[in-house]
Parts: structure tokens; sequence; C-alpha cells
């Protein structure tokens, strides 16, 4: 049973919501920073990087306590406002190759502790620990976990019928995306919502693992310093955006690497032999277009490597994940890079960037080799999470990537 909870957002008034809403802090560039920061007042990046106007570089606890303090300013400033009544809130994006649909809605950090919000992905427990520290300073959470559910016509019938409605934000931005909120209020409608996910055993983590874990452990951790504990304190849930598996988008991300290992180019090409079949493409820059079929880039050259059939010895739905045969193959027992995680030799670029991205970096001299491979479908996500498994580090790029600052919820 998937709990899935209104909450009383904190949004930014109409007029500036889409001068307020910004793109993942990671996303800019310092130049596109200072733009937004010099230029638009409203931003919520001053917010996310408050020492802007100082001129200065913090971090840690110190900018925890910035972010709170421009955060109260701007609702000192009437740029923020907290709803009367706990909502659900409709959101829908629209850009050039994308269109998404579903509900910003506050998720049950229960459900997470028991396996009814399922992982693919390892965190980092440091990583989990920073979060969770800011989000305790900060107060406030303005990313939420993407969660993806089976696709359910009784719950597109009924935001269909809610969008039919004026939204309360509609606006457009310079990446050509459309964006439309509409807010959901009526008890009847809420309670319904609420009746469908309940008839579901889980509910899938498509991206926001550390911010998952993190939102656990703050949960479990003001519970235990709050004598009057009750289950409904705002800590016990978390801000997500419940969406249908169709309106996922799913990439790769290519794996650079900076040297070959000690290996010359033609003992390297030697050793991959063993394991697939390869066709020197020049500058055919190829994609694969089957599952277990890989692309290289190697001194100024494309290659396309097939899995030979010989080495293709699966135990469980991991072992078959692309992902994993170039770690269990290549990377590991060829480039010595064992910790996926911390080796400093490897490097990602997401898959929706242009292989060129890749072929310029080896290039450069930066990296000595480049691999991408086919993108993990929801399926394989769904089966690694059903078994209790993980997927390698930096297995999938998903989107939508949402917009900060639309639908804040405070703890």
């Amino acid at each position: 049973m998937v709990k899935i909870t209104p909450f009383k957002a904190v949004c930014p008034q109409r007029a500036r919501a889409g001068l307020v809403a910004s793109r993942p802090y990671g996303e800019y560039n310092e130049a596109e920073m200072r733009a937004r920061l010099d230029y638009n007042p409203y931003s919520f990046l001053h917010i996310l990087n408050p020492a802007y106007k100082f001129q200065h570089t913090i971090s840690g606890t110190q900018k925890f306590q910035l972010i709170k303090n421009r955060y109260l300013e701007f609702k000192e400033e009437d740029t923020f406002i907290q709803d009367e009544k706990p909502c659900f809130y409709v959101y829908k994006m629209e850009t050039r190759d994308l269109y998404c649909c579903g509900i910003i809605a506050a998720a049950s950090a229960e459900d997470y502790k028991n396996d009814i919000i399922r992982k693919h992905e390892e965190t980092i427990a440091s990583r989990e620990e920073l979060f969770k520290e800011y989000v305790k300073t900060v107060g406030f959470n303005t990313e939420p976990v993407l969660l993806t559910y089976e696709n359910k016509p009784e719950i597109q019938q009924i935001l269909e019928k809610i969008m039919l409605r004026n939204p309360e934000y509609e606006f457009a931005t310079r990446q050509r995306e459309t964006h439309y909120l509409w807010k959901v209020e009526n008890e009847a409608e809420i309670a319904q919502i609420q009746q469908f996910f309940a008839k579901m055993n889980s509910i899938y983590i498509a991206d926001g693992h550390h911010r998952c874990a993190s939102s656990f452990l703050l949960s479990k951790e003001s519970a235990e310093n709050n004598e009057n504990h009750t289950g409904k304190e705002s800590y016990n849930h978390f801000l997500s955006y419940f969406i249908p598996e169709e309106h996922l988008k799913i990439y790769q991300f290519r794996r650079l690497i900076t040297d070959l290992n000690g290996f010359s180019k033609e003992d390297f090409l030697i050793r991959l032999d063993e394991h697939f079949r390869i066709e020197n493409r020049k500058l055919d820059a190829y994609t694969p277009e089957q599952k277990h079929q890989f692309k290289m880039y190697l001194d100024g050259e494309f290659y396309s490597l097939f899995l030979r059939k010989t080495s293709m010895h699966f135990t469980n739905t991991l072992s078959r994940l692309d992902s994993q045969i170039l770690y269990e193959r290549v990377l590991a027992p060829i480039l010595g890079i064992k910790d996926l995680r911390k080796d400093k030799r490897i490097s990602y670029i997401p898959g929706k960037k242009d292989i060129l991205e890749m072929k310029k970096l080896v290039d450069s001299g930066e990296f000595a080799v480049g691999f991408g491979m086919m993108p993990v479908s929801i399926s394989e996500i769904k089966q690694i999470a059903d078994e209790g498994l993980t997927m390698p580090p930096k297995s999938t790029y998903i989107e939508p990537k949402l917009r900060s600052g639309l639908t804040i919820y405070e703890f």
C-alpha cells in the first residue's frame, strides 16, 4: 500500500513563478550562474548561492545557515507564500523531446523503510549524512525525489480532468520548456488519488536515491528526539514527484578512463578480444542498437564491441546489465578500476550529451578511452529493485529534471 500525502507547499507568487524557478544547480556554468544572479533578483539561485552578494565562497554548515536566511528573506518579501490547505500539485512539463505529467506530493519515510519505495542504486553514507544535515538546518526541501509507477488509466483520467481547469502557473523558459502547475485542494479528489495509490504494492525510485535515504535518516532521528512523536509530523514525509513510467526518459552515462593501465593500444585490444568481437568503425560514431553491444573511442577511432556468446554467463538481472558487464569484463580486470565511486581515473558524462563530447575529451589527451552503451530499460530498473540488488554507479541518467522553487516542502 503506497502512501501519498497532501501538504501545504510554499510557492512563489503567480506573477513571479517563471522568474523564481531555476534548473538544477549543477546544470549552470559559471557565466550562466552570474547572469542569473546579476539580472534576476527573484531567481531561486540566490537562495542556493547565498554568499554571492558578498562576493565570497563558503561551504558546510555556514552555507546551510545562509541558505536558510536567504529563504526567509524571500518569504518576508512575499515572493513565497505558503498555501493554507494541504494540496496535491499536478505538474506538467513539455519540451521538444519530453512530455511528463505527475503529482507533487509527500511520500512516506516509513514506506522507504519497509521497501514499499524500492531502490536500484547504492548510496554513499557520507552524502546521506551531509544532505540530512542540510535539510535539518535549512528546514525545507525543494528538489523532489522522482518516484515512478506502472501506468494507471484511472490516475491519468483524474489528472486529465484536473488539467481542464486554469493552471495556477503557466510559463515558458529560454530552454523552450513550458511548465504548468495545478493545485488540487478538493478533499474528494485528494481521497480518490490516495485510494488509487493505496492499491499499489510498491513504487520505484527513478532519481533521488540520496535525497530519499537522507530524508529517512532525518525522519528516524527526529522521531527519536521527539518525546511527543505521533507519526503525523512533516519530517515523516519527503517531497516527491509521482510520475508514470511512460513519462520517464532514460539515458546512459558514458564512461571515460584516463589511461590504459599500462597497456599499449594493441595489447589493450588483444585483452578485449577475449570477451568481445571488435570492429573498427574508423570515424563512424557508431551507436549500439542492442543490449550487450558497446561503443568505444580510442586513439582517434570508434570501435564497436559485441559481447561474445561464450562470455554470456548470467546469474541474475544485475549480471545482464551492460554497465555491470563493462565493469566485470573491462573496467575491473583490464583497466584495474575496482571502486567505481572512488577511483579518480574514471569519469562520467550523461548520454544525453552529443557523442562528440566524449570524442573531444579523449582527443584532448585528458582521457585515453571512452565507452558508451544502450540505456537501461525501466523493466530492468524494476527487476533490479525487486530482487534487492543495486546497479553500478551512474547506470542511469533519468529525466525529467524538475525546476527548483515551485513547490517547497517545509519541515
